[in-house]
């Protein structure tokens, strides 16, 4: 489907269809009323605009329950019948984990519920339970006001995603990534850093607080640190490693627990802030 051949249906159908994209209802109004939508361009820079600009912590958590529980397949399969073969896809890597590591995934999910009042939100696409896992299990170390943050732009990652789905003919050579981006290599190796779990944060409210989390691949890369169409506001911004943690695993005594590494975004261009690591020194720069 084009964005032409979307346009040139009622109202009603193209507002379930956005619901499936993301559940507030807030959201989906407001996108609706540039209905018909002149560009993809125009529809991607709306929708972000009013997820970040217009939509609150109600609008959020409203989208939140419109998913499943991550491995959750019996949910999947009785609550969310509309959106299961989005979120099923979304969810593929859960298809092949152990028995044991869905345990764990459900046993995590009903902590991670508990201590901040909704459902664990990620962009499972492309990951493997065993690395959602690793990434719900690192995520119940934030606050909740961090996790409600965190899980936001997860949302928003989820809704470019569907919406590319959606209009499957339609140009979406308008997404460029990214626009803040990291690669660590760890020169004692000679190998990417792969399993380092990366923090973005910003000075928010007297302290530094995580909007975002991920972690490397077997590129020592997060490719969807931010969603696509989001852009930073020019200030300076916190990228914490946990290089301990790193080490930890290959049963490396390290010297630096924690890489820290604050800079300044000033526009909306590209920003790739790489980190070169051994146990015993680090050092980063300005990348492209």
């Amino acid at each position: 489907m084009t964005l032409h051949d979307f346009n040139n249906k009622g109202k009603d159908t193209v507002k379930n269809a956005l619901i499936q994209c993301c559940g507030s209802s807030k959201w989906v109004n407001l996108l609706m009323e540039h209905f018909p939508f002149p560009s993809e361009q125009k529809l991607v820079e709306q929708a972000t605009r009013i997820w970040y600009e217009k939509c609150g912590e109600t609008d959020w958590r409203e989208a939140f329950t419109h998913h499943p529980k991550i491995g959750d397949v019996d949910s999947l399969e009785e609550r969310f019948s509309e959106t299961k073969h989005l979120a099923g896809e979304e969810q593929e890597g859960v298809k092949t984990a152990t028995k044991a590591t869905i345990q764990q995934l459900a046993q995590a999910n009903t902590d991670y519920e508990q201590k901040n009042g909704f459902i664990f939100i990620v962009c499972a696409t492309g990951k493997s339970a065993a690395e959602m896992l690793r990434l719900l299990q690192d995520r119940l170390a934030n606050q909740p006001e961090e996790e409600l943050h965190i899980a936001m732009g997860e949302q928003q990652k989820i809704t470019m995603i569907r919406l590319k789905k959606l209009l499957p003919d339609a140009d979406w050579s308008i997404f460029s990534g990214s626009q803040l981006t990291t690669h660590v290599l760890d020169t004692s190796l000679g190998k990417p850093g792969q399993d380092l779990t990366i923090k973005l944060q910003q000075f928010l409210n007297g302290k530094w607080q995580t909007m975002t989390q991920g972690v490397t691949n077997k590129d020592g890369r997060i490719a969807d640190l931010l969603p696509p169409g989001k852009i930073l506001e020019p200030k300076t911004y916190k990228m914490v490693f946990d290089t301990g943690g790193y080490f930890q695993q290959q049963k490396i005594t390290g010297f630096y627990p924690m890489v820290e590494i604050q800079f300044t975004i000033f526009d909306d261009q590209h920003y790739h802030v790489p980190l070169l690591i051994n146990p015993f020194g680090y050092s980063t720069y300005r990348g492209s």
